[in-house]
């Protein structure tokens, strides 16, 4: 009985027969039951790529169209690997960011001015805790709730630094915050694009894990 591939030659015909012989049918078996392990290795890791791609073009297209540092968004995505239900997430908190955060505010005569805002009659200051943020009192005349979205209003009884003791008369004061609720309708976009992109690296990490098992053939 032959083993493995074979010719024969007569003076006037080649034949040439291939078959595997018993120690590679051995490392095919052998192949066909790493192959869902090797399927799961190459879905954990595209889908963890995928996840900090999404991350990346998330943060680039919210901050441009939002007008604020990327640092900032990124601050609001948290990526969740893969678990245990093959699923790895995405979080974007879309609470409204304080407006002191998206950029490098400076403080004029006039108010402030933060990436492109300006915030006429406010001042930026250590108001609650340690870091300073963009205020502005609701009794100033330039003070519009219009252009302060989503603002945290302070009351007189709210926790104190040394200069409200000062200057408790001037409460209530109105944090500016800048409102998130523009990315939302995006979200269906960012989705089928991430999916496509999943299908890609997912072709590309079974290819490669293909090329390992192989190369163990090969090699056998």
């Amino acid at each position: 009985m032959s083993v493995g591939s074979y010719h024969k030659q007569t003076s006037n015909t080649g034949l040439i027969t291939l078959q595997a012989n018993p120690q590679q049918i051995a490392q095919f078996e052998e192949f066909a039951a790493l192959t869902p392990k090797a399927i799961a290795v190459a879905q954990r890791r595209a889908i963890n790529k995928t996840l900090r791609w999404l991350r990346t073009h998330v943060a680039r297209s919210v901050a441009q169209q939002e007008r604020i540092a990327v640092a900032a968004v990124r601050q609001r995505l948290w990526a969740y690997p893969v678990g245990s239900n093959g699923q790895g997430r995405l979080w974007f908190g879309l609470d409204p960011i304080s407006a002191s955060r998206v950029g490098r505010p400076r403080q004029t005569r006039a108010g402030v001015s933060v990436a492109g805002r300006r915030y006429v009659g406010a001042f930026f200051k250590a108001v609650y805790g340690s870091q300073p943020d963009i205020w502005i009192r609701t009794a100033s005349k330039h003070f519009k709730e219009s252009d302060y979205p989503a603002s945290d209003v302070s009351g007189g009884g709210g926790a104190s630094s040394g200069w409200i003791a000062e200057n408790g008369s001037r409460f209530p004061l109105a944090k500016a915050m800048i409102s998130l609720e523009d990315v939302k309708p995006h979200f269906e976009s960012w989705t089928n694009r991430a999916h496509q992109r999943l299908l890609e690296v997912m072709r590309q990490e079974l290819k490669f894990e293909l090329q390992k098992l192989l190369g163990k053939i090969g090699n056998g």
